[in-house]
Protein backbone atom coordinates (compact mmCIF):
# COMPACT_ATOMS: atom_id res chain seq x y z
CA UNK A 1 0.00 0.00 0.00
CA UNK A 2 1.15 3.53 -1.17
CA UNK A 3 2.28 6.02 1.96
CA UNK A 4 -0.97 8.59 0.04
CA UNK A 5 -3.26 5.11 0.59
CA UNK A 6 -2.09 4.68 3.97
CA UNK A 7 -2.85 8.03 5.17
CA UNK A 8 -6.08 8.38 3.78
CA UNK A 9 -7.40 5.21 5.35
CA UNK A 10 -6.08 6.19 8.95
CA UNK A 11 -7.61 9.61 8.44
CA UNK A 12 -10.54 7.79 7.25
CA UNK A 13 -10.72 5.74 10.61
CA UNK A 14 -9.98 8.54 13.00
CA UNK A 15 -13.22 10.34 11.41
CA UNK A 16 -14.78 6.96 11.67
CA UNK A 17 -14.12 6.90 15.59
CA UNK A 18 -14.35 10.89 16.07
CA UNK A 19 -17.84 10.38 14.73
CA UNK A 20 -18.89 7.11 17.14
CA UNK A 21 -17.14 9.14 20.30
CA UNK A 22 -19.43 12.06 19.14
CA UNK A 23 -22.44 9.67 19.00
CA UNK A 24 -21.41 8.21 22.72
CA UNK A 25 -20.84 11.76 24.50
CA UNK A 26 -24.04 12.74 22.85
CA UNK A 27 -26.14 9.77 24.24
CA UNK A 28 -24.38 9.94 27.66
CA UNK A 29 -25.43 13.97 27.58
CA UNK A 30 -29.14 13.00 26.77
CA UNK A 31 -28.98 10.31 29.59
CA UNK A 32 -27.29 13.15 32.06
CA UNK A 33 -30.32 15.43 30.68
CA UNK A 34 -33.20 13.30 31.16
CA UNK A 35 -31.63 11.85 34.74
CA UNK A 36 -31.90 15.56 35.50
CA UNK A 37 -35.19 16.82 33.93
CA UNK A 38 -36.45 13.41 35.30
CA UNK A 39 -35.52 12.75 38.79
CA UNK A 40 -37.03 10.98 41.51
CA UNK A 41 -39.40 13.43 44.06
CA UNK A 42 -40.26 12.26 47.58
CA UNK A 43 -42.32 14.97 48.87
CA UNK A 44 -42.57 13.85 52.61
CA UNK A 45 -45.01 16.00 54.76
CA UNK A 46 -45.60 15.82 58.60
CA UNK A 47 -49.04 16.63 60.25
CA UNK A 48 -49.64 19.76 62.82
CA UNK A 49 -45.81 19.99 63.03
CA UNK A 50 -44.88 23.76 63.87
CA UNK A 51 -42.50 25.92 62.41
CA UNK A 52 -40.19 25.64 65.68
CA UNK A 53 -40.74 21.85 65.81
CA UNK A 54 -37.13 20.87 64.54
CA UNK A 55 -33.76 21.83 65.43
CA UNK A 56 -33.07 23.33 62.14
CA UNK A 57 -35.86 26.01 63.18
CA UNK A 58 -34.19 26.63 66.60
CA UNK A 59 -36.15 23.47 68.77
CA UNK A 60 -34.29 23.04 71.95
CA UNK A 61 -36.37 20.41 73.32
CA UNK A 62 -36.84 17.68 70.87
CA UNK A 63 -34.16 15.74 68.90
CA UNK A 64 -34.54 15.57 64.89
CA UNK A 65 -31.17 14.65 64.07
CA UNK A 66 -31.75 13.32 60.37
CA UNK A 67 -34.11 16.17 59.40
CA UNK A 68 -31.38 18.93 60.91
CA UNK A 69 -28.44 16.64 58.54
CA UNK A 70 -31.42 17.11 55.40
CA UNK A 71 -31.23 20.28 56.07
CA UNK A 72 -27.30 21.11 56.68
CA UNK A 73 -27.03 18.75 52.81
CA UNK A 74 -29.83 20.94 51.26
CA UNK A 75 -31.98 23.98 51.40
CA UNK A 76 -34.30 25.45 54.21
CA UNK A 77 -37.07 28.18 53.48
CA UNK A 78 -37.99 30.65 56.22
CA UNK A 79 -40.98 31.84 54.66
CA UNK A 80 -42.75 28.85 53.34
CA UNK A 81 -46.05 28.75 53.73
CA UNK A 82 -49.24 25.78 53.82
CA UNK A 83 -52.09 26.62 51.58
CA UNK A 84 -54.18 26.59 54.65
CA UNK A 85 -54.34 26.66 58.50
CA UNK A 86 -56.08 23.38 58.52
CA UNK A 87 -55.44 19.80 57.00
CA UNK A 88 -57.83 19.32 54.47
CA UNK A 89 -57.89 22.18 52.58
CA UNK A 90 -53.80 22.72 52.98
CA UNK A 91 -53.25 18.94 51.16
CA UNK A 92 -56.22 19.85 48.58
CA UNK A 93 -53.79 23.16 47.30
CA UNK A 94 -50.57 21.13 47.39
CA UNK A 95 -52.37 18.64 44.82
CA UNK A 96 -54.50 20.99 42.77
CA UNK A 97 -51.56 23.98 42.71
CA UNK A 98 -54.57 26.13 43.46
CA UNK A 99 -55.50 28.55 46.46
CA UNK A 100 -58.19 28.13 48.82
CA UNK A 101 -60.20 30.30 46.80
CA UNK A 102 -60.33 28.08 44.28
CA UNK A 103 -59.56 24.46 45.39
CA UNK A 104 -62.50 22.09 45.81
CA UNK A 105 -61.67 20.74 49.58
CA UNK A 106 -62.08 23.95 51.75
CA UNK A 107 -63.33 22.40 55.24
CA UNK A 108 -61.86 19.69 57.10
CA UNK A 109 -65.51 18.03 57.37
CA UNK A 110 -64.69 15.13 55.48
CA UNK A 111 -67.98 15.43 53.24
CA UNK A 112 -66.63 16.76 50.04
CA UNK A 113 -63.79 14.94 48.34
CA UNK A 114 -61.71 16.39 44.89
CA UNK A 115 -63.85 16.84 41.68
CA UNK A 116 -63.76 14.71 39.11
CA UNK A 117 -61.92 17.33 37.00
CA UNK A 118 -59.52 18.08 39.41
CA UNK A 119 -55.90 17.23 38.33
CA UNK A 120 -53.05 16.67 41.03
CA UNK A 121 -50.10 16.39 41.23
CA UNK A 122 -49.68 12.73 40.57
CA UNK A 123 -51.80 12.73 37.24
CA UNK A 124 -49.19 15.14 36.01
CA UNK A 125 -46.24 13.18 36.93
CA UNK A 126 -47.83 9.79 35.76
CA UNK A 127 -48.28 11.52 32.30
CA UNK A 128 -45.24 12.30 32.28
CA UNK A 129 -43.92 8.38 32.53
CA UNK A 130 -43.49 8.54 36.36
CA UNK A 131 -44.68 5.66 39.27
CA UNK A 132 -46.94 7.37 41.81
CA UNK A 133 -46.93 6.14 44.92
CA UNK A 134 -48.99 7.46 48.29
CA UNK A 135 -48.73 6.55 51.62
CA UNK A 136 -50.21 8.15 54.91
CA UNK A 137 -52.66 10.37 55.22
CA UNK A 138 -54.99 11.24 51.98
CA UNK A 139 -58.07 13.47 53.61
CA UNK A 140 -58.78 14.23 50.03
CA UNK A 141 -61.90 11.53 48.82
CA UNK A 142 -63.61 8.71 50.34
CA UNK A 143 -64.35 5.33 49.17
CA UNK A 144 -66.99 5.18 46.20
CA UNK A 145 -65.95 9.07 45.59
CA UNK A 146 -64.29 10.73 42.51
CA UNK A 147 -61.10 11.76 44.99
CA UNK A 148 -59.90 8.52 45.96
CA UNK A 149 -55.88 8.11 45.27
CA UNK A 150 -56.50 5.21 42.58
CA UNK A 151 -58.78 7.87 40.69
CA UNK A 152 -56.48 10.88 41.17
CA UNK A 153 -53.30 9.35 39.97
CA UNK A 154 -51.41 7.68 42.30
CA UNK A 155 -50.55 4.05 40.99
CA UNK A 156 -50.14 2.30 44.69
CA UNK A 157 -52.10 4.03 48.02
CA UNK A 158 -51.43 2.68 51.78
CA UNK A 159 -52.59 4.58 54.45
CA UNK A 160 -55.71 6.46 55.37
CA UNK A 161 -58.32 7.87 53.73
CA UNK A 162 -59.81 10.15 56.05
CA UNK A 163 -58.32 12.42 58.37
CA UNK A 164 -60.36 11.55 61.18
CA UNK A 165 -59.77 7.29 60.84
CA UNK A 166 -55.79 9.25 60.72
CA UNK A 167 -56.31 10.66 64.36
CA UNK A 168 -55.24 6.45 65.72
CA UNK A 169 -52.39 5.03 65.70
CA UNK A 170 -53.43 1.66 66.50
CA UNK A 171 -56.08 0.98 63.75
CA UNK A 172 -57.73 -2.13 62.92
CA UNK A 173 -57.15 -1.57 59.43
CA UNK A 174 -55.82 0.88 56.78
CA UNK A 175 -56.64 1.30 53.21
CA UNK A 176 -55.03 -0.46 50.67
CA UNK A 177 -55.71 0.95 46.92
CA UNK A 178 -59.18 0.08 47.18
CA UNK A 179 -59.32 -2.38 50.02
CA UNK A 180 -59.30 -2.31 53.49
CA UNK A 181 -55.95 -3.75 54.71
CA UNK A 182 -56.76 -5.60 57.68
CA UNK A 183 -54.54 -4.92 60.88
CA UNK A 184 -55.63 -8.54 63.31
CA UNK A 185 -52.79 -7.24 65.81
CA UNK A 186 -54.85 -4.57 66.84
CA UNK A 187 -58.17 -5.86 67.13
CA UNK A 188 -60.05 -5.52 70.33
CA UNK A 189 -58.23 -2.58 71.56
CA UNK A 190 -54.84 -4.47 71.07
CA UNK A 191 -52.24 -1.85 70.64
CA UNK A 192 -49.54 -4.76 68.58
CA UNK A 193 -48.95 -2.62 65.50
CA UNK A 194 -47.80 1.29 65.07
CA UNK A 195 -49.57 2.46 62.14
CA UNK A 196 -46.84 4.58 61.07
CA UNK A 197 -44.15 2.35 61.20
CA UNK A 198 -46.27 0.04 58.43
CA UNK A 199 -47.34 2.87 56.39
CA UNK A 200 -43.36 3.58 56.36
CA UNK A 201 -42.65 -0.34 55.40
CA UNK A 202 -44.31 0.21 52.52
CA UNK A 203 -43.18 3.62 51.42
CA UNK A 204 -39.99 1.76 51.67
CA UNK A 205 -40.91 -0.79 49.16
CA UNK A 206 -42.06 1.55 47.01
CA UNK A 207 -38.68 2.82 46.39
CA UNK A 208 -36.98 -0.32 46.10
CA UNK A 209 -39.63 -1.70 43.40
CA UNK A 210 -39.13 1.63 41.58
CA UNK A 211 -35.78 2.68 41.87
CA UNK A 212 -34.86 1.84 38.19
CA UNK A 213 -37.55 4.35 36.76
CA UNK A 214 -38.58 8.01 37.70
CA UNK A 215 -41.15 7.79 41.05
CA UNK A 216 -43.27 10.16 42.80
CA UNK A 217 -43.39 9.41 46.20
CA UNK A 218 -45.87 10.95 48.38
CA UNK A 219 -45.28 10.59 51.89
CA UNK A 220 -48.16 12.43 53.89
CA UNK A 221 -47.13 11.74 57.52
CA UNK A 222 -50.02 11.21 60.63
CA UNK A 223 -47.13 12.49 63.24
CA UNK A 224 -47.62 14.94 65.59
CA UNK A 225 -51.01 15.01 64.95
CA UNK A 226 -53.34 13.40 68.02
CA UNK A 227 -54.04 11.24 69.25
CA UNK A 228 -50.35 11.17 71.41
CA UNK A 229 -49.37 8.04 71.77
CA UNK A 230 -45.82 6.60 70.20
CA UNK A 231 -43.94 2.76 70.63
CA UNK A 232 -42.50 1.66 74.55
CA UNK A 233 -39.17 2.49 72.80
CA UNK A 234 -39.12 5.83 71.30
CA UNK A 235 -40.80 6.95 75.01
CA UNK A 236 -37.84 6.03 76.92
CA UNK A 237 -35.71 8.70 75.80
CA UNK A 238 -38.25 11.25 77.26
CA UNK A 239 -39.27 10.08 80.39
CA UNK A 240 -39.34 11.81 82.98
CA UNK A 241 -37.08 14.95 81.10
CA UNK A 242 -40.43 17.34 81.62
CA UNK A 243 -42.76 18.66 84.60
CA UNK A 244 -45.77 16.75 83.03
CA UNK A 245 -49.59 17.75 83.70
CA UNK A 246 -51.89 14.75 82.56
CA UNK A 247 -55.11 15.23 81.10
CA UNK A 248 -57.49 13.41 82.66
CA UNK A 249 -59.87 13.61 79.68
CA UNK A 250 -60.43 14.80 75.94
CA UNK A 251 -62.51 13.16 73.74
CA UNK A 252 -63.83 9.18 74.34
CA UNK A 253 -61.74 6.70 72.14
CA UNK A 254 -58.16 8.71 72.32
CA UNK A 255 -55.28 7.83 74.25
CA UNK A 256 -54.31 10.50 77.23
CA UNK A 257 -50.92 9.46 78.25
CA UNK A 258 -49.66 10.18 81.59
CA UNK A 259 -46.63 12.05 80.36
CA UNK A 260 -48.06 14.23 77.34
CA UNK A 261 -45.12 16.23 76.87
CA UNK A 262 -42.91 13.61 76.68
CA UNK A 263 -45.06 11.77 74.39
CA UNK A 264 -45.41 14.46 71.87
CA UNK A 265 -41.76 15.38 71.90
CA UNK A 266 -41.25 11.16 71.24
CA UNK A 267 -43.62 10.99 68.27
CA UNK A 268 -41.79 13.94 66.82
CA UNK A 269 -38.30 11.97 67.08
CA UNK A 270 -40.07 8.72 65.99
CA UNK A 271 -41.09 10.33 63.03
CA UNK A 272 -37.28 11.49 62.38
CA UNK A 273 -36.32 7.88 62.84
CA UNK A 274 -37.98 6.96 59.91
CA UNK A 275 -36.88 9.80 57.46
CA UNK A 276 -33.67 9.04 58.59
CA UNK A 277 -34.29 5.30 57.39
CA UNK A 278 -35.61 6.61 54.24
CA UNK A 279 -32.85 8.63 53.21
CA UNK A 280 -30.25 5.99 54.28
CA UNK A 281 -32.22 3.26 51.95
CA UNK A 282 -32.13 6.02 49.08
CA UNK A 283 -28.04 5.86 49.41
CA UNK A 284 -28.22 2.16 49.64
CA UNK A 285 -29.58 1.68 46.21
CA UNK A 286 -27.50 4.52 44.19
CA UNK A 287 -30.31 6.80 43.81
CA UNK A 288 -29.14 9.39 46.45
CA UNK A 289 -28.05 11.88 43.75
CA UNK A 290 -30.93 11.78 41.33
CA UNK A 291 -33.36 12.29 44.36
CA UNK A 292 -34.41 15.30 45.62
CA UNK A 293 -36.63 15.14 48.63
CA UNK A 294 -38.71 18.07 49.83
CA UNK A 295 -39.74 17.66 53.88
CA UNK A 296 -42.84 20.03 54.61
CA UNK A 297 -45.71 20.31 56.93
CA UNK A 298 -49.30 20.71 56.27
CA UNK A 299 -50.25 23.49 58.64
CA UNK A 300 -49.14 24.99 62.44
CA UNK A 301 -48.52 23.50 65.58
CA UNK A 302 -51.90 22.64 66.94
CA UNK A 303 -53.31 23.10 70.25
CA UNK A 304 -54.88 19.81 70.77
CA UNK A 305 -55.33 18.02 73.75
CA UNK A 306 -52.08 19.40 74.74
CA UNK A 307 -52.53 22.59 77.52
CA UNK A 308 -49.74 24.27 76.60
CA UNK A 309 -48.11 23.72 73.15
CA UNK A 310 -46.23 26.89 74.14
CA UNK A 311 -43.85 24.66 76.45
CA UNK A 312 -41.94 23.27 72.94
CA UNK A 313 -41.96 26.88 71.62
CA UNK A 314 -43.68 25.14 68.48
CA UNK A 315 -44.50 27.75 66.55
CA UNK A 316 -40.58 30.03 67.63
CA UNK A 317 -41.64 33.66 67.29
CA UNK A 318 -44.48 32.96 65.38
CA UNK A 319 -48.46 34.05 66.47
CA UNK A 320 -51.51 31.93 66.33
CA UNK A 321 -51.85 28.03 65.85
CA UNK A 322 -53.27 25.57 63.55
CA UNK A 323 -56.87 27.08 62.28
CA UNK A 324 -55.18 30.84 62.56
CA UNK A 325 -54.11 32.99 60.09
CA UNK A 326 -51.97 34.40 61.99
CA UNK A 327 -48.30 33.23 61.17
CA UNK A 328 -47.98 30.31 63.12
CA UNK A 329 -50.98 28.71 61.67
CA UNK A 330 -49.55 28.85 58.07
CA UNK A 331 -45.97 29.62 57.94
CA UNK A 332 -44.23 26.11 58.08
CA UNK A 333 -40.65 24.36 58.08
CA UNK A 334 -39.60 23.47 54.34
CA UNK A 335 -36.58 21.74 53.65
CA UNK A 336 -35.20 20.95 50.33
CA UNK A 337 -32.35 18.05 49.62
CA UNK A 338 -31.02 17.10 46.18
CA UNK A 339 -27.32 16.40 46.08
CA UNK A 340 -25.59 18.01 43.48
CA UNK A 341 -28.03 20.07 42.55
CA UNK A 342 -29.28 22.03 45.86
CA UNK A 343 -26.35 24.15 47.44
CA UNK A 344 -26.00 22.25 51.06
CA UNK A 345 -26.17 24.89 54.27
CA UNK A 346 -28.63 27.40 52.14
CA UNK A 347 -31.42 29.61 53.88
CA UNK A 348 -33.48 31.19 51.49
CA UNK A 349 -36.51 33.44 52.07
CA UNK A 350 -38.46 33.29 48.52
CA UNK A 351 -41.93 33.46 49.58
CA UNK A 352 -43.78 30.79 48.22
CA UNK A 353 -46.98 28.32 49.48
CA UNK A 354 -48.57 24.91 48.43
CA UNK A 355 -49.75 26.15 45.44
CA UNK A 356 -46.03 26.57 43.91
CA UNK A 357 -45.49 23.18 44.27
CA UNK A 358 -47.25 21.52 41.73
CA UNK A 359 -46.04 24.22 38.73
CA UNK A 360 -42.64 23.52 40.34
CA UNK A 361 -42.50 19.22 40.44
CA UNK A 362 -44.07 19.66 36.92
CA UNK A 363 -41.50 21.72 35.60
CA UNK A 364 -38.60 19.49 37.00
CA UNK A 365 -40.33 16.20 35.57
CA UNK A 366 -40.05 17.94 32.27
CA UNK A 367 -44.39 17.41 32.47
CA UNK A 368 -45.39 21.26 31.90
CA UNK A 369 -47.71 20.36 28.64
CA UNK A 370 -49.93 18.34 31.21
CA UNK A 371 -50.01 21.53 33.79
CA UNK A 372 -54.31 22.60 34.28
CA UNK A 373 -55.48 25.73 32.30
CA UNK A 374 -55.87 27.39 35.88
CA UNK A 375 -53.63 27.22 38.56
CA UNK A 376 -52.60 29.74 41.31
CA UNK A 377 -49.01 28.39 41.80
CA UNK A 378 -45.71 29.99 40.82
CA UNK A 379 -43.14 27.68 40.08
CA UNK A 380 -39.84 27.99 42.37
CA UNK A 381 -37.80 25.79 40.28
CA UNK A 382 -35.32 28.48 39.44
CA UNK A 383 -34.49 29.26 43.91
CA UNK A 384 -34.25 25.45 44.38
CA UNK A 385 -31.30 25.03 41.63
CA UNK A 386 -30.19 28.35 41.96
CA UNK A 387 -30.85 28.77 38.35
CA UNK A 388 -32.63 31.41 36.08
CA UNK A 389 -35.02 34.04 37.10
CA UNK A 390 -37.38 33.76 39.63
CA UNK A 391 -40.88 34.70 39.01
CA UNK A 392 -42.96 36.11 42.71
CA UNK A 393 -46.58 36.33 43.26
CA UNK A 394 -47.91 39.99 43.49
CA UNK A 395 -49.97 38.53 46.52
CA UNK A 396 -50.81 35.17 48.71
CA UNK A 397 -53.86 34.54 49.32
CA UNK A 398 -56.00 31.79 51.85
CA UNK A 399 -59.42 31.52 53.15
CA UNK A 400 -61.28 28.80 55.25
CA UNK A 401 -64.43 27.83 55.65
CA UNK A 402 -64.35 27.43 59.26
CA UNK A 403 -67.64 25.34 59.28
CA UNK A 404 -69.75 25.28 62.42
CA UNK A 405 -71.14 22.16 62.93
CA UNK A 406 -74.53 21.52 63.72
CA UNK A 407 -74.21 18.76 66.34
CA UNK A 408 -73.61 15.89 66.12
CA UNK A 409 -73.69 15.67 62.33
CA UNK A 410 -74.87 17.64 59.49
CA UNK A 411 -74.70 20.39 57.38
CA UNK A 412 -72.07 22.78 58.23
CA UNK A 413 -72.23 26.23 58.28
CA UNK A 414 -69.73 28.82 56.68
CA UNK A 415 -68.07 30.94 59.07
CA UNK A 416 -65.54 32.81 56.18
CA UNK A 417 -61.48 33.58 57.55
CA UNK A 418 -59.32 35.17 54.68
CA UNK A 419 -55.99 36.33 54.73
CA UNK A 420 -53.85 38.03 52.22
CA UNK A 421 -49.96 38.44 52.01
CA UNK A 422 -48.46 41.22 50.13
CA UNK A 423 -44.80 41.72 49.77
CA UNK A 424 -44.34 42.47 53.71
CA UNK A 425 -47.53 43.00 54.29
CA UNK A 426 -50.32 40.54 55.78
CA UNK A 427 -53.68 40.88 55.90
CA UNK A 428 -56.02 39.08 58.55
CA UNK A 429 -59.56 39.06 58.25
CA UNK A 430 -61.14 36.58 60.57
CA UNK A 431 -64.48 36.74 59.74
CA UNK A 432 -67.16 37.92 57.55
CA UNK A 433 -67.79 40.84 60.39
CA UNK A 434 -64.81 41.64 61.64
CA UNK A 435 -62.01 44.76 60.69
CA UNK A 436 -59.14 43.50 58.20
CA UNK A 437 -55.94 43.76 60.77
CA UNK A 438 -52.87 44.78 59.25
CA UNK A 439 -48.83 43.78 59.82
CA UNK A 440 -45.74 44.77 58.62
CA UNK A 441 -44.18 41.22 59.07
CA UNK A 442 -40.35 43.04 57.90
CA UNK A 443 -40.78 44.96 61.33
CA UNK A 444 -42.90 42.84 63.00
CA UNK A 445 -43.19 38.84 62.66
CA UNK A 446 -45.04 38.31 66.07
CA UNK A 447 -47.88 40.21 64.68
CA UNK A 448 -48.12 42.11 67.40
CA UNK A 449 -49.31 45.59 66.20
CA UNK A 450 -52.02 46.18 63.85
CA UNK A 451 -51.36 49.21 61.80
CA UNK A 452 -54.60 49.11 59.59
CA UNK A 453 -55.63 52.67 60.46
CA UNK A 454 -52.44 53.74 59.38
CA UNK A 455 -52.55 52.61 56.04
CA UNK A 456 -55.87 52.14 54.41
CA UNK A 457 -55.03 51.97 51.23
CA UNK A 458 -53.35 48.87 51.74
CA UNK A 459 -56.19 47.36 53.65
CA UNK A 460 -58.51 48.66 50.78
CA UNK A 461 -56.09 46.67 48.23
CA UNK A 462 -56.23 43.54 50.65
CA UNK A 463 -60.32 43.53 50.44
CA UNK A 464 -60.13 43.90 46.71
CA UNK A 465 -58.17 40.52 46.70
CA UNK A 466 -60.28 38.82 49.38
CA UNK A 467 -63.34 39.53 47.57
CA UNK A 468 -61.83 38.81 43.78
CA UNK A 469 -60.30 35.66 44.75
CA UNK A 470 -63.21 33.84 46.77
CA UNK A 471 -64.76 31.47 44.32
CA UNK A 472 -67.73 29.50 45.27
CA UNK A 473 -67.21 25.76 46.65
CA UNK A 474 -68.46 22.62 46.14
CA UNK A 475 -70.83 21.91 49.37
CA UNK A 476 -69.17 21.42 52.14
CA UNK A 477 -70.83 19.16 54.01
CA UNK A 478 -69.53 17.00 57.08
CA UNK A 479 -70.01 12.74 57.29
CA UNK A 480 -73.21 11.18 59.36
CA UNK A 481 -72.70 9.30 62.15
CA UNK A 482 -73.05 5.97 60.82
CA UNK A 483 -69.96 7.09 57.93
CA UNK A 484 -67.95 7.93 60.56
CA UNK A 485 -68.50 5.18 62.57
CA UNK A 486 -67.30 3.19 59.30
CA UNK A 487 -64.24 4.98 59.55
CA UNK A 488 -62.63 2.92 62.75
CA UNK A 489 -64.64 -0.46 62.45
CA UNK A 490 -63.55 -2.79 59.96
CA UNK A 491 -66.26 -5.38 58.26
CA UNK A 492 -66.81 -7.88 55.49
CA UNK A 493 -65.14 -5.26 52.89
CA UNK A 494 -61.78 -6.31 55.01
CA UNK A 495 -60.15 -8.76 52.52
CA UNK A 496 -56.41 -7.68 52.87
CA UNK A 497 -54.80 -9.34 55.88
CA UNK A 498 -51.26 -9.08 56.96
Amino acid sequence: MSILKHLSVVRICNRISIVVLSIFVIAGCQVDQKEEQNPNIIFIMADDLGYGHLGCYGQQLIQTPNIDKMATEGMIFTQAYAGCSLCAPARSTLMTGTHTGHTSVRGNGGGVSLQEADITVADIFKKAGYKTGLFGKWGLGETGTAGTPNKKGFDEFFGYLHQLHAQFYYPEFLWQNEEKYCIPENANNNCGVYSHDLIMEKAFDFVRNNQNEPFFLYLPIAIPHHEFVVPEESMKLYLGKFEEHPIPHWRDGYALPAEPRATMAAMITHMDKGIGQLMQLIRELNIDEKTLVIFTSDNGAAYGPLPDPEFFKANGPLKGLKGSFYEGGIRVPMIARWPGHIQPESKNDHVLYFPDVLPTLAELANAKTFLPEKIDGISYLPTLLGKGVQDNHDFLYWENADYERQPPYGVLKETLEQAVLMDQWKAVKNSPDSAVELYKLSEDIGEENDVAADFPQIVKRALLIMRNEHNEAPPQTDMTAEKAQDLYVPDVGCTTKR
